[in-house]
């Protein structure tokens, strides 16, 4: 087992899949002990399950990223599990498409709360944590349609924008205190949230990828993995795209 996150405490939102799966593997394969939150329990507890069953260290909690108590009682968890936290990603999203014609207010209102509410009641609920121990990380997941437009997934823009400046304001007001904040932009990745794309959007995306194709949870969960080490010591603040050359494009 290799040790670039040795000693470190994650808590990952969204790890029961997709990214969230791949990057709570990667990082208990580099040493960390590894908090699972999700509503999707028992697919977590399989993910969970199967990282110890390698000889990592991991566990598993219900997590709505949506409710400030939820996010309390994973943070509380991972203290208390593993002694402190130093390390947390902030990776739980959704998406569906819907124009500004076709969305509702509850598909507005659902997108926002969990994509953007989500990533300030995680921050807000492990920032204490994390100054208590010290050296910590936060990484935050946007998407590259946090960076750029697209016609039909205007909730999604929107919320993906936001935890762009989120993470900004956050890296400036921790840059003294000992919390890095980072944003990774992954492009198409194969995750299931490709299941609520329709067919057009997924033709037209795949042509304005110069490498040709979507890219693999893992891509992601290694830059991750970067950010969240001691490697990544003088980067806060900073834009991490993972998208085939995409935005290069723009």
């Amino acid at each position: 087992m290799a040790e670039r996150l040795q000693g470190k405490v994650a808590l990952i939102s969204g790890g029961a899949s997709g990214l969230g799966k791949a990057q709570a593997t990667l990082y208990a394969q580099e040493g960390a002990a590894v908090l699972i939150g999700d509503v999707q329990e028992e697919l977590g507890r399989e993910v969970a399950n199967s990282i110890a069953g390698s000889g990592g260290k991991a566990a598993f909690i219900g997590l709505d990223v949506t409710d400030a108590d939820s996010w309390a009682s994973a943070v509380s968890q991972a203290v208390t599990r593993f002694g402190k936290l130093t390390t947390l990603v902030n990776n739980a999203g959704i998406f569906h498409p819907g124009g500004i014609m076709d969305e509702t207010k509850d598909g507005w209102d659902r997108m926002i709360a969990i994509n953007q509410t989500g990533v300030f009641l995680g921050m807000k609920a492990a920032a204490p944590a994390l100054l208590a121990a010290g050296n910590s990380s936060i990484v935050n997941i946007s998407s590259l349609f946090g960076l750029m437009g697209s016609p039909g997934a205007i909730s999604y823009h929107a919320s993906k924008a936001a935890v762009r400046l989120l993470s900004k304001g956050a890296a400036l007001e921790f840059a003294k205190q000992g919390i890095r904040v980072n944003t990774i932009f992954p492009g198409q990745i194969k995750t299931p949230i490709l299941g609520d794309i329709t067919p057009e959007q997924d033709a037209a995306i795949k042509a304005a990828i110069p490498m040709g194709d979507a890219g693999d949870p893992m891509d992601v969960a290694y830059a991750s993995l970067y950010l969240a080490s001691d490697e990544a010591k003088y980067v806060s603040g900073a834009e991490l795209l993972v998208d085939g050359a995409w935005h290069a494009g723009q």
